[in-house]
């Protein structure tokens, strides 16, 4: 059976509200809405969201379909930037590239790479240890977290070119039974399942 990260798709980007806070665009909700529609949707039995509002508004489109009742993390929130704040999207982009290229160095008091990759790992197992592994179930989070995931998974280093293309709303599939990445980022109202 499978199991899914999806990250939230776009968000309303506001330099006077916390990133955590940020709700998704009204295009990302559209496409969380057509993602919602998908036969994938509707078999998941268990969502489980990072505690940031732009994941639990995707996650909470997508229990609807399901008819589950979403579960927050606490340890699946993004990497943390707090120290920065916000930055505009040129130099987000050249801050990211770093984290992702020093993954055992902080960027500007950023969590490190290896930090966040762990604590996802952690959260994620924790998870998957009491999980039905033949219930399908969905992780809903955040792309650079995801991305860490997904190279733990993979059995790959820390790196930005296993990173999501389009900048949000995509998902990789992995199988429950071995943990193992069976199909890479695709996006959310495209995957067939």
């Amino acid at each position: 059976m499978f199991g899914i990260y999806i990250t939230h798709p776009q968000v309303r980007i506001d330099a006077n509200v916390p990133v955590p806070k940020w709700g998704l665009s009204d295009v990302g909700a559209a496409r969380a809405r057509k993602a919602a529609e998908s036969g994938w949707a509707r078999q998941l039995q268990r969502i489980v969201s990072s505690d940031e509002t732009k994941a639990i508004e995707t996650a909470e489109i997508l229990a609807e379909a399901s008819g589950v009742t979403i579960e927050i993390v606490h340890g699946m929130h993004e990497n943390d930037r707090t120290a920065t704040g916000f930055l505009p999207p040129p130099q987000f982009e050249e801050a990211a590239d770093w984290f992702f290229a020093h993954p055992e160095e902080s960027f500007k008091g950023w969590e490190r790479a290896v930090d966040a990759q762990a604590r996802i790992v952690e959260a994620v197992n924790a998870v998957l240890a009491t999980h039905d592994a033949t219930a399908p179930i969905a992780f809903v989070g955040h792309g650079g977290v995801g991305t860490l995931l997904k190279c733990h998974l993979a059995g790959r280093p820390i790196s930005r070119d296993r990173d999501q293309p389009g900048g949000g709303g995509n998902l990789y599939a992995f199988g429950l039974a071995d943990h193992r990445l069976s199909c890479d980022w695709t996006p959310i109202e495209d995957w067939q399942g």
